[in-house]
């Protein structure tokens, strides 16, 4: 098996895992604030000075806990000296306006009186249009993308697409690691010895059921099409080696998604001359050649070369093949198909790109965004290790857990091929379910094995946070977990991630001295300063759901104990359960399509996002408001992006 892995002068260059960054341990939202227009506010930006207008509201209202010494949360904000200095830190700066827009910060129950309404917007306004001037004038970066393999899913649908063999080879290969939520992150996807063997088996075993080798003596039965896919033409004894040049040709031109040289097909037809040599069948050395085109780092990597490798400044457009590999894996999680191939051979894909959006979304394979997208942005690929406790939820089995992962699925689905607004993901007026899911829900009227749209209008429940997977997903064996829930609305819906949890916090069930019903307990535990910022952001929304239990079953009382699922945010706003905490969250539509935006771009390009990514994760989420925050106008927006359509090297070789 050597040869098929020799001859091949490209060096790979494997990245180092990557680096997660230590985020400021601060609490970040953005209830109900509006800064307006990116212009405006950095015109606002320019009439203000930090010296004279910002810098004392900081010291009158944030130095006794963030400055002369003080470092709560490891910030200082008097080591701040210059806009300079703001700019070398932006993203503490971005996380300060967020906290001061929502209201957290400074935080309640001091002694110090907190800023007006009018300060507070001084000092967000001053902040966001200076960061603004300085995004809007850096030099436009298109990131860095590392070299990556082809992950599990995008492995087995392109030995799907190219050679017409359904096999899922990939199944049996390791799993692949994730980085920012998705394994889409080539700085993740490395290659061991062993995935290396895994490639060899698996090449072999496709082609193998694709190709039907001659038999001496038996009769001639019909040839699968995946044969008579790799084998398209004819050939005699005087023109084999044409033919051989022609067929491994087309499927290198495939696999590798762009033209192949001539001295790159030579090197394949030497394996099927070895084969003849060797008195072997024609089609045996077709076949060797092939297992050859399946190991070449072309096939398993997404090869898009640097024009210049030593300069990381360096930037360039894509090629239209390398832009149609990029769409078909983003959108499909595979090779391209005939169409792209054909727009990417004339040069005509990026002016016919929209409608080619279009019309990928509507095929069968834009399965696999919801599959692959939505199954690592809602963690829907955990819900097959959850385990609720039989004995509190004894409903609970297998049937029903793939029933909660379908209806979220089809929910995902659903407004993607409608092309609804992404708003439905948060509050929605229908989902779909069978008779089974429909007995969790209380809705008798559904009947039978098969899914179907049924209308919640009337009910608390509405969008994702209302549907059983994500209660399931969020709750413990044995009872609810208002801080698993509140935690997913705000790194997954609000884009706000809170911090980790400090060192030597004890987990709630560990404290022996708590007493109570959850929420008192939780009350307790919030007692604590250390842990006070960020279970303030995060209890209040996940006991908003508290009447949902730990499978997502609708109650009033938790045992002996009315269920209370009102609370306050620490905006001020106070909701009295479920469904006017999901209005509320609706009403932040622009923190979430940041949010969405944010996690689409991440997954479709393959790394995580620098501050240089800010003004085009702004561009994306304005273009969803200006369009009623339609599904596709997300998608259009991202693959029409600059960090989608161009590349930059890394100053390496």
């Amino acid at each position: 098996m050597t040869p098929f892995i020799l001859g091949h002068s490209e060096p790979i260059r494997f990245q180092e895992f990557y680096r997660v960054k230590k985020w400021i341990l601060i609490a970040v939202a953005a209830l109900g604030f509006d800064g307006g227009a990116g212009e405006s506010r950095a015109a606002e930006a320019q009439t203000l000075t930090y010296q004279k207008d910002v810098l004392p509201l900081l010291q009158k209202y944030c130095y006794d806990c963030h400055g002369k010494g003080r470092r709560k949360a490891d910030l200082a904000l008097d080591a701040f000296k210059s806009e300079a200095d703001i700019f070398k830190q932006h993203e503490i700066w971005e996380k300060v306006a967020q906290n001061l827009a929502a209201n957290e910060m400074p935080p309640s129950g001091r002694t110090i009186p907190k800023p007006t309404h009018a300060e507070r917007q001084l000092i967000v306004k001053w902040v966001q249009g200076t960061l603004e001037q300085h995004y809007r004038t850096a030099r436009p970066d298109p990131g860095r993308v590392t070299v990556r393999r082809l992950n599990r899913q995008e492995y087995n649908n392109t030995m799907r697409d190219l050679v017409g063999v359904d096999i899922r080879p990939a199944d049996e290969f390791p799993e692949d690691d994730t980085g920012y939520g998705f394994d889409t992150i080539g700085d993740v996807l490395s290659l061991s010895p062993l995935l290396m063997e895994k490639y060899l088996t698996a090449a072999e075993k496709v082609l193998d059921k694709a190709i039907v080798l001659p038999v001496k003596g038996a009769k001639a039965g019909p040839l699968p099409e995946s044969h008579k896919r790799i084998f398209f033409r004819s050939w005699t004894p005087a023109n084999k080696t044409e033919a051989a040049r022609e067929i491994i040709g087309v499927f290198a031109r495939r696999a590798f998604r762009r033209p192949v040289t001539t001295q790159e097909t030579w090197r394949y037809l030497r394996l099927v001359a070895m084969a003849e040599e060797q008195n072997e069948p024609f089609e045996k050395g077709v076949k060797l050649a092939l297992q050859a085109v399946l190991v070449s780092p072309h096939f398993l990597f997404r090869w898009e070369l640097d024009g210049d490798p030593k300069n990381s400044k360096a930037t360039r457009s894509l090629n239209d093949h390398e832009l149609a590999a990029r769409l078909s894996f983003f959108l499909w999680s595979s090779m391209p198909d005939d169409r792209l191939f054909e727009l990417a051979n004339k040069g005509q894909l990026r002016r016919n790109l929209e409608a080619e959006v279009r019309r990928m979304l509507k095929s069968p394979k834009a399965n696999a965004l919801m599959e692959n997208f939505a199954g690592q942005w809602l963690q829907l690929r955990n819900l097959r290790t959850v385990a609720p406790d039989p004995k509190a939820f004894p409903s609970f089995n297998d049937k029903l857990r793939d029933d909660m992962r379908r209806e979220t699925e089809m929910f995902f689905t659903y407004i993607m091929r409608e092309d609804r607004s992404v708003l439905d993901f948060i509050k929605a007026d229908y989902t779909f379910m069978n008779e089974r899911l429909a007995q969790l829900y209380g809705f008798p009227r559904v009947k039978g094995e098969q899914f179907q749209k049924v209308s919640l209008a009337g009910t608390p429940r509405g969008g994702l946070l209302t549907q059983a997977s994500v209660l399931t997903l969020t709750s413990n064996p044995t009872r609810t977990s208002p801080v698993k829930r509140g935690k997913y609305v705000l790194e997954n819906i609000l884009g706000t991630p809170p911090p980790p949890p400090p060192p030597n916090v004890p987990e709630l069930n560990e404290e022996k001295a708590l007493t109570g019903n959850m929420r008192q307990q939780m009350e307790q535990h919030r007692a604590n300063p250390t842990c006070a910022s960020c279970h303030s952001r995060m209890d209040p929304i996940g006991f908003g759901f508290e009447n949902f239990n730990g499978i997502g079953i609708w109650r009033d009382t938790d045992g002996a104990q009315p269920i209370n699922a009102a609370d306050t945010l620490p905006s001020g706003q106070r909701f009295s359960g479920p469904a006017e905490l999901t209005n509320l969250l609706l009403a932040r539509k622009n923190d979430f399509a940041q949010c969405l935006s944010e996690k689409m771009l991440t997954y479709a390009i393959g790394r995580g996002m620098e501050f240089y990514d800010k003004p085009t994760v702004d561009a994306i989420a304005q273009q969803l408001e200006k369009k009623n925050y339609r599904f596709s106008t997300l998608i259009i927006a991202v693959v029409t992006s600059l960090p989608f359509d161009m590349k930059r090297g890394d100053g390496k070789q």
